[in-house]
């Protein structure tokens, strides 16, 4: 791992998500309270190890990734940077444990990952998407300086597109 890839903020560590990840990834993610409303849905053992295959096989090709967040040294959720598969862009991403939310560490972890992708990335756009009801992303997303460029249909939500541009 490129330890240029490790961010700091005042109250986190993110770090490119490994191997040593699985046991942290695979609990956020089997947790329907936390990722019933990502892309994909609540994932099982199998698919998260994919997943995490998929995120260190990123980091190799692209240079920006999905980063575990850690809070004086304990997991409590993941962001990152990843390609839509329905080709609306590279999208940032968040979630974190129940307990760890309504302390300002997503709005904290998603901009340092916004700041990655434009300034160490080279990315000049990012984009974000938010079921229309889930208020506390959307003003995650707005909070960081991203603005609504659109909205569309997935899984029966109306999901609302943010970008940033640099």
């Amino acid at each position: 791992m490129n330890p240029a890839w490790v961010l700091r903020t005042a109250r986190l560590v993110l770090s490119p998500v490994g191997g040593g990840d699985l046991a942290d990834l695979r609990a956020i993610k089997a947790d329907p309270a936390v990722f019933a409303v990502m892309l994909g849905g609540v994932r099982d053992l199998t698919q998260t190890a994919d997943d995490l295959a998929h995120n260190v096989i990123a980091w190799g090709q692209h240079g920006f990734g999905i980063w575990a967040i850690r809070e004086s040294g304990r997991f409590v959720g993941i962001t990152g940077l990843e390609h839509r598969t329905d080709g609306r862009g590279v999208a940032l991403r968040f979630a974190l444990w129940p307990e760890a939310q309504g302390r300002g560490l997503a709005r904290e972890a998603a901009f340092a990952a916004l700041r990655f992708g434009h300034d160490r990335a080279g990315l000049s756009r990012i984009v974000a998407a938010a079921r229309e009801s889930n208020f506390g992303s959307r003003m995650v997303l707005g909070g960081i300086g991203m603005r609504e460029a659109g909205s569309f249909e997935q899984r029966g939500y109306t999901m609302i597109l943010y970008e940033s541009i640099v």
